[in-house]
């Protein structure tokens, strides 16, 4: 059997080819540009919601307070008439992208850990290099992708939205099945 840790160096370069790449998706690649819309009147939306003073968080309109209201008429006759949306509000200011990118590294430090823990307690050492490809490859699909088709069932997100994301998680997880397989102990 492999140790987690004997496996520190594919878990760290996974998350580096992860961390370069995605940055390149995302400020390189064009097809991410139109994942968010543009409201048709962005300063009258920007007014209406910086007149209600709203702190960072998930906000749904209509809400209802309980199962028992959403039957009732009143609320039908609001989710009919609209918009219903799901807003989530941000800190005002300049955000932090070192923040953000510190957050995602960890993440796909994370992610290669439980890449390790699975192809560790399936694979021996010296395992073919299509194998472990394989098992750890797909850990980190399913860690990068398969949560966020929620996001479309759930919450509304566009699915193409979706769909470009678990391509990129799909990439993801080959830059980590290369990473383990490279450098899986023999």
């Amino acid at each position: 059997m492999v140790s987690v840790a004997s496996l520190w160096l594919p878990i760290l370069v996974a998350a580096v080819l992860v961390f370069v790449v995605s940055s390149i998706i995302h400020t390189v690649l064009p097809y991410h540009r139109n994942d968010f819309r543009r409201f048709p009147d962005e300063e009258a939306a920007r007014a209406a919601l910086k007149a209600l003073n709203l702190p960072p968080g998930d906000y749904h309109v209509p809400r209802a307070q309980s199962a028992a209201e959403m039957r009732t008429p009143e609320f039908q006759q609001k989710m009919r008439e609209g918009p219903v949306a799901i807003v989530t509000v941000l800190p005002s200011g300049q955000s932090s992208m070192g923040k953000a990118l510190v957050q995602w590294f960890v993440y796909n430090l994370v992610v290669g850990v439980f890449a390790a823990y699975v192809a560790s307690r399936t694979l021996q050492p010296g395992e073919a290099y299509l194998q472990v490809f394989r098992v750890a490859g797909t850990v980190a699909f399913c860690a990068y992708g398969l949560a966020l088709v929620q996001s479309s069932i759930w919450f509304g997100r566009s699915w193409s939205t979706t769909f470009k994301s678990i391509f990129d998680a799909l990439i993801y997880g080959l830059l980590t099945g290369g990473a383990f397989g490279w450098l899986w102990p023999r």
